[in-house]
């Protein structure tokens, strides 16, 4: 309860009391809250692009961001042991070009030290739309038993406004080796995020709902590891993020249909039980695992450009 408690009083003092100034009766500003879409490493990066003046040159941009979680939750599945996590990265940006690193604190079956989340990529706006196409690379140093799970993925990314409170955002994720199991990985995702209006008295703060849905499927893993498909997965999400300033409050729930068996089979969750449905092949004692589900999660975020 004393994350909880840490994230409620920090809620409090960044969020809910905003300083007043004269400017009593201006609009608030335009949400710039994206679409997570099963983005691995606790801070997502799919910032929207800022469009260049015409004619300027670009310049070389970065920015820096921070985050604590009471779960780390990726595509339904908690990565974090239903602990808190926390986790920081690194972004440059040229025009549409970028690249970037996220640490976040896991903790996983094979016990590694952090994830190390790398992308780069490009991030044109053509016809309205804000497209996000990149290389990442996921690595997991410092692993206490088992082989390498470090993986690479690419990805496409769409992401437009269909009126000035309700945007839409759209992705494909491939794989070739998902955590270096012998088998691919797919994902495909769908979000909307409409922002709130909000009453006066909180004009610093800007706030929307966001919800998304996503199905993965794999291809069959190596016969050392059995050589069947871990099992595909519905998972979905929605919630509320607040900002204000830099600093940003996402309450979101998450949930996924893996059953507790499917679950153990797809996360080798060591602290597994019995008394599950038995499958011969991919889970012959009838273990279950509590690592999927439904989850609430607050996290709280800050950014500096």
């Amino acid at each position: 309860m004393s994350a909880y408690a840490a994230l409620i009083a920090i809620i409090v003092d960044l969020l809910l009391f905003p300083v007043l100034d004269n400017s009593a009766r201006a609009e608030p500003p335009a949400s710039e809250d994206t679409i997570v879409l099963g983005d691995r490493g606790l801070i997502p990066t799919t910032p929207v692009p800022t469009p260049a003046n015409e004619g300027a040159a670009e310049s070389l941009k970065v920015s820096a961001r921070a985050a604590f979680a009471s779960d780390y939750i990726y595509r339904g599945v908690t990565l974090s042991d239903h602990k808190p996590a926390v986790g920081a990265g690194i972004e440059a940006a040229l025009g549409a070009l970028y690249a970037g690193t996220t640490f976040s604190s896991v903790k996983l079956p094979n016990q590694p030290a952090v994830e190390i989340a790398t992308s780069a990529g490009l991030r044109p706006n053509l016809w309205n739309i804000n497209w996000d196409f990149a290389w990442n690379y996921y690595a997991y140093p410092g692993m206490h038993s088992g082989p390498s799970v470090d993986y690479w993925q690419v990805s496409g990314r769409a992401d437009t406004k269909l009126t000035q409170s309700l945007s839409v955002a759209a992705e494909f994720a491939y794989a070739p080796n998902y955590s270096n199991s012998g088998g691919w990985s797919k994902y495909g995702a769908f979000g909307v995020s409409v922002d709130l209006p909000l009453t006066e008295l909180l004009q610093d703060v800007t706030a929307s709902v966001t919800a998304d849905v996503g199905y993965s499927w794999f291809g069959n893993q190596s016969a050392a590891l059995g050589g069947f498909a871990p099992p595909a997965s519905l998972n979905w999400n929605a919630g509320v993020t607040l900002k204000r300033k830099i600093f940003s409050l996402d309450l979101r729930y998450s949930d996924t249909n893996l059953s507790k068996e499917k679950c153990f089979v797809f996360t080798g969750d060591p602290n597994a039980t019995r008394g599950g449905q038995v499958n011969p092949i991919t889970n012959p004692e009838g273990l279950t695992s509590g690592l999927c589900g439904a989850t609430f999660v607050a996290k709280l975020e800050f950014e500096l450009k």
